[in-house]
């Protein structure tokens, strides 16, 4: 019997890290190689929410989802609409909960990312990452195709890496394997601001944001909250400026005066209240350019080679869906590669020619998913940053209530 195939996943986020555990369920052997030298060694971001045939549909799949709902935050899904001058357009906070449910649960529950991370860290075998493999290049075998070998910063190598999957994000090493694209600038940068402990430090600003997230869209600019489960508010100061804005606009952002400067020179006009959200948010302040890759990116699948998650359709963050067509990738990439391990077919050919079969189906379909949510996230940008953003998003949600309540009132009437 010969061994099975190598299977290396380089990058340890939502993604990958799905994608392991799916296989490690049907005795795929497999190994991750993750730059970070451990799970503490940064930040993981703030809070997202994870949609029912999406991110919790993979966990489902993962035997994970119960883990999830026990930490996951339905509150989390509550939204309050500003306008730039401080006017409330909408408050999830002064209702009782509406919105649709799933299971019994609400239908978009958010999760930390880190804790989301730890879920997904500690369902793995021993051994399954190694940590602080920062990949320098891949090379394919000179003498057997669709083999690969690699090499770290560390100055090891793995040799004949039979499937090599790219879940590296953004600035991917894996991505030039399959096509020259690069990200590109997307117009828009954010200050990242956090606020930690506001329950004891600052209860004005837990209170205001409310216990999900608070946004204002106007013009070029935009304010974006978030309550984190760890008792944290992380903002967004978003403005539409050219790519070296942010080094060249004069603000010294390690300087004490630097939220003073962003809400004096970007959001005068604005309402108190919102100013004081930037003035406030005192723990971290870090500026973050969005990148994305082309709508609608297309290969032609290489033998050996793929990818998943930002390094495949990298988004920028102004629809919410990276993590969910992440771990939909991992998901969908799992199924094509057991479908064609246990197939009858599969047992008379070779390996190499099973993985490749499985890539080209994945890929298909991917690319196409990936296309329709690059597509929502463009639209997103777009009235994220227009005048009438937030009237717009508000009346989103108004119209959304008005369905809810609407149907309650005809299942109470017995309809």
């Amino acid at each position: 019997m010969s061994p099975p195939p190598k299977v290396a996943i380089i990058g340890a986020g939502p993604g990958g890290l799905t994608l392991a555990r799916l296989l490690q369920q049907h005795s795929i052997p497999v190994t991750i190689y993750e730059a970070e030298t451990s799970r503490q060694a940064r930040n993981q971001g703030g809070t997202l929410d994870l949609h029912p045939r999406a991110g919790q549909l993979a966990l489902k799949e993962a035997g994970l989802l119960p883990e999830f709902l026990k930490h996951a935050r339905p509150e989390g899904e509550a939204s309050k609409i500003m306008k730039y001058d401080g006017r409330v357009l909408w408050d999830d906070n002064v209702l009782p909960p509406w919105r649709p449910t799933a299971e019994g649960e609400q239908e978009r529950p958010e999760i930390d990312r880190v804790v989301l991370r730890d879920i997904l860290l500690d369902s793995l075998l021993p051994g399954t990452i190694q940590w602080g493999k920062k990949l320098l290049g891949v090379q394919e075998d000179e003498k057997i195709k669709g083999k690969y070998n690699l090499s770290f910063a560390d100055g090891s190598m793995e040799m004949g890496v039979d499937l090599l999957v790219g879940a590296d994000g953004a600035w991917s090493k894996v991505r030039p394997l399959v096509t020259p694209e690069k990200p590109f600038y997307a117009g828009i940068t954010a200050i990242e601001l956090w606020a930690l402990d506001v329950d004891k430090t600052n209860p004005w600003l837990g209170k205001f944001v409310g216990q999900g997230s608070m946004f204002m869209f106007d013009e070029g600019r935009a304010l974006m909250c978030q309550r984190q489960g760890s008792g944290a508010v992380r903002s967004y100061a978003a403005i539409k400026r050219p790519e070296n804005w942010a080094e060249e606009c004069g603000i010294d952002w390690e300087g004490p005066d630097a939220r003073e400067r962003l809400v004096n020179e970007y959001f005068a006009d604005c309402g108190a209240d919102l100013q004081r959200v930037i003035l406030e948010s005192k723990d971290v302040l870090i500026p973050r350019k969005c990148w994305m890759l082309p709508v609608g990116i297309s290969w032609k699948t290489r033998p050996g080679v793929t990818l998943l998650g930002d390094a495949a359709h990298l988004m920028t963050p102004f629809a919410g869906v990276g993590v969910n067509v992440a771990m939909a990738d991992a998901l969908e990439l799992a199924k094509a590669l057991i479908a064609r391990k246990d197939s009858v077919t599969a047992k008379l050919l070779s390996d190499s020619k099973n993985i490749t079969i499985a890539l080209e189906a994945y890929e298909k379909s991917m690319l196409k998913r990936a296309e329709e949510n690059a597509t929502k996230t463009m639209h997103g940008l777009k009235g994220h940053f227009s005048a009438t953003g937030s009237e717009e998003r508000a009346g989103k949600i108004q119209k959304g209530y008005d369905m809810m309540m609407a149907k309650k009132a005809e299942k109470e009437k017995g309809f």
